[in-house]
């Protein structure tokens, strides 16, 4: 118990609140490539199929079809981030799953990120995932610049100019620059101090479905469903051994035994 004391009230508070190159198409006819295929499933849980749904596999030949006529990479990026909101960010729902995403329109930042990561790999783009306290969102790197893809944004979620991009990351690096900010925070909660970040690291796609899993597992700790929540975080180490995870699933584990009489660990 004394190991979990440090975390107790820290993530008690967390879940009752919720945390270029030319373009060239990876994939022919819409279809996943192998490599997209294991990204891809990542962010789903083993019972749910590895199956492309029909909104996703839209979008895909949609694009598709704006990249062979070699669109300008600015200009496709644009096109990526508005026909993504169409298609598939239709609803913010915090601490959704990858599979609300593609079958419902839900979204939160986490997922959110994820399907706009997805296709920034398919067409080539040099990007990097950024983890803060209470949000994910997107850095592009293209032509010497730093772009922000804002997923919870649909509209001017996707800044160029150098002055917004250096407003929105001094929000989160606390450099006290004045922003205007009405965002939706997914991961872990959506009441958020911006005075206090203290997380804020560049994180793959891998370590970004396992923020998916530690989202979704948070839904069922409140529910006090520890079990499956322990199954989730259990998942998401193995793609993420952060220190947020690793201590929401030792808590999981304690309030099990203390709560239940269960002891998981066995």
């Amino acid at each position: 118990m004394k190991k979990i004391l440090p975390f107790l009230l820290f993530f008690v508070g967390i879940a009752t609140l919720g945390i270029c190159q030319e373009n060239a198409v990876k994939a022919s006819n819409s279809n996943f490539s192998e490599s997209e295929k294991a990204s891809y499933s990542l962010f789903l849980d083993e019972s749910e199929a590895i199956t492309t749904a029909a909104n996703w596999h839209a979008l895909q030949q949609e694009l598709d079809e704006k990249a062979a006529k070699k669109m300008d990479s600015l200009a496709l990026l644009r096109v990526i981030f508005q026909k993504t909101h169409q298609r598939l960010l239709k609803n913010y729902r915090q601490h959704s799953t990858f599979s609300n995403l593609l079958d419902k329109g839900s979204y939160d930042c986490v997922s959110g990120s994820a399907a706009l990561g997805l296709l920034l790999e398919r067409y080539g783009y040099s990007f990097d995932v950024v983890e803060t306290d209470y949000h994910v969102f997107i850095q592009v790197y293209l032509a010497g610049k730093t772009l922000i893809l804002e997923s919870t944004l649909p509209v001017g979620g996707m800044m160029t100019s150098t002055s917004a991009v250096r407003n929105y990351l001094a929000s989160y690096l606390n450099e006290g620059l004045p922003v205007a900010r009405d965002i939706s925070e997914g991961l872990a909660g959506t009441k958020v101090n911006f005075t206090d970040n203290t997380i804020f690291r560049k994180v793959t796609l891998n370590e970004l479905a396992g923020l998916q899993h530690y989202n979704e597992a948070i839904v069922h700790f409140n529910k006090q469903e520890y079990k499956s929540a322990i199954d989730l975080l259990s998942k998401a180490l193995t793609l993420y051994p952060s220190e947020r995870i690793e201590g929401l699933k030792d808590l999981s584990i304690d309030l099990a035994y203390h709560s239940y009489g269960v002891d998981i660990r066995k």
